[in-house]
This record gives structure tokens, sequence and C-alpha cells, in this order.
């Protein structure tokens, strides 16, 4: 069952470089507006609730989140709540931000945003929005269309040389991207698709990271393999089954059974909602038994 006790810590924790985090995080590209920050249209989220949110999260123990200068709204930015919400940030607060994408004030993707100064102007564009001196970890965003991988992430890691990054990570990379970029600095993290269903690939990904000791952080955890739909598709039986034996929800077994596949795995759930925001957290305390494994594992 979940317990009554909410607390982040409950899933232990793995490392972000030097950095010690709980293994369950926050992902704030839903908090500038409903739906995902991404989509231009989408209805701007209450203030205050984005805000509440934040605090809501620290108070239970997250001490990992994820955001970017991308993720806004036509009224505001992922990295601009967290500031209001949690400046002087707490010391044991890591922020983890990424670079790569970019989009303009009118919400369009912008091309020519993957230069070596494009990326500088992107790191310090999330400098001036959460208020640091330096970011904790940048993770480089890969579009596949894009060359000059080694190019690119030389320039973060000269940023980080210069005391700009703490750390640096990968985000929607292949073994051959994380191989190319060892070579120039060490990487902290892949933040890479992957839930319940992941495709071979992901599973390979995943796997090779905890073979060198990479924290793996997915995204799309709660949709899985549909995550270009946007459910978390609670209508899988196997799911469901295992959601009634803990009395959880099926969100809740898909974050149980994402953080069950290795102890590097961080999953960074996002919401806007706070009640959401709490089962995401209790699912921490979940712990799936061998028969639950099995009946969530494909004949």
């Amino acid at each position: 069952m979940v317990s009554n006790m909410i607390d982040a810590a409950a899933a232990g924790t793995w490392r972000l470089g030097d950095l010690v985090v709980n293994r369950i995080g926050f992902g704030a590209m839903r908090l500038p507006q409903t739906g995902t920050a991404l989509i231009p249209d989408a209805v701007p989220r209450d203030r205050g609730q984005a805000v509440a949110v934040l605090r809501r999260a620290v108070e239970l123990g997250v001490n990992h989140i994820d955001t970017a200068a991308f993720y806004f709204s036509p009224l505001r930015s992922a990295n601009e709540l967290i500031n209001t919400a949690l400046a002087p940030y707490p010391d044991d607060l890591v922020i983890a931000t990424k670079v790569g994408p970019a989009r303009d004030a009118s919400g369009r993707w912008a091309p020519h945003a993957m230069t070596p100064d494009a990326l500088r102007g992107q790191v310090e564009e999330n400098l001036r929005q959460l208020g640091r001196d330096h970011l904790d970890l940048v993770n480089l965003r890969v579009l596949r269309r894009h060359g000059e991988f080694a190019e690119r992430f030389g320039a973060l890691a000269e940023l980080r040389k210069a005391g700009l990054i703490r750390h640096l990570g990968l985000s929607n990379v292949g073994p051959e991207h994380l191989a190319e970029a060892q070579a120039i600095a060490p990487v902290a993290c892949v933040q890479n698709p992957y839930g319940f269903g992941a495709f071979p690939e992901q599973e390979r990904m995943l796997r090779l990271c905890g073979e060198q000791g990479v924290a793996f952080v997915p995204f799309y955890s709660l949709a899985g393999t549909r995550e270009e739909e946007g459910r978390s598709g609670d209508d899988d039986p196997a799911i469901n089954a295992v959601a009634r034996a803990h009395g959880a929800s099926p969100a809740q077994i898909r974050l149980a059974w994402t953080l069950h596949q290795g102890p590097h795995v961080l999953a960074i759930p996002g919401t806007g909602d706070l009640a959401h925001l709490d089962q995401n957290v209790a699912a921490a305390a979940i712990r799936l038994t061998d028969q639950d494994l099995a009946t969530l594992t494909p004949a």
C-alpha cells in the first residue's frame, strides 16, 4: 500500500556528479500553463498555484528540479516561477536545466540555436532567470538532425571550466553521443525518453548508464511509449491490476516501476496540481513485489 508518510527520500538517493539528490524529483515543464509549456496556445496556469506546487515539492523532500529557459507561456516562465517560489534556494536543492533548442518570444522554435555562441547565450539566460551565479547541471539537448555534437558539448565544457556550470549532462541521446561526450568532459546524467513499455533502444541506454554509474533521468515516464499523446496510459490492464493491489493510482505504479529499473534511475514527474504532486512523491514509497513485476513484464 502507499504510505501515508509522503517523502521524496523514500525511494533513496543517487548522485548527479558530486550532488546527492532524492530519486523522485520534479519536472517544471507543466508549470507555466496547462498541458505543456511547449504548446503556444495552451491556457496559462495561475501563478499562485504554480508557486504553491514548487514550495510544496520542496516541503516533501524534492531536491532535484528539472527546467529550461524554453519552458514558458505567454505570461510566465518556469525559471521565473522557480526563482520566485524558492529563492534564496535551499542548500541541497539541485536545479538542472537544458540548452540546445530555443524559442522566440512568440513561442516558435528558433533556428540557429545550436552554435557555441548561442549555447553560451542560453546558459547566461538560465543564470539570469534563475538568479544564480552558476548552474548546478546543464543538459545538452540533442536534435539528431544537427551535426557538430562535439563542438557544442565542448562549448559547454569550456563554460564548466569557467565556473558557470558545475556538471554536464545529455538529453535525447544514443550511446555514440555518450561516448563522444565523455572523451571531452565528465557526464553526470543522461535524460532520455523512457517508461513502461520502453523500446529496446531505450532499455539499452538505461542499462549502459547503469553500467557506467551515470544517472539516468527519464522523461515521459508517465506516458511511456505514448508520450506524443500526453496520456498516462492508465487503461493498461497490468498497470491497473497492480495499482488495485497496492491501493495506488496507475500513474504511481508507472513511477514505481520506472524507479525499480535501477538505483541510478531518477524520476522527474511534472504537474501543476498539488494533489497530483502529492501522489507522485508518494510513489517513492511503493515497493513492487516479484509478483507485481511478473504481472508487469510482457509475456
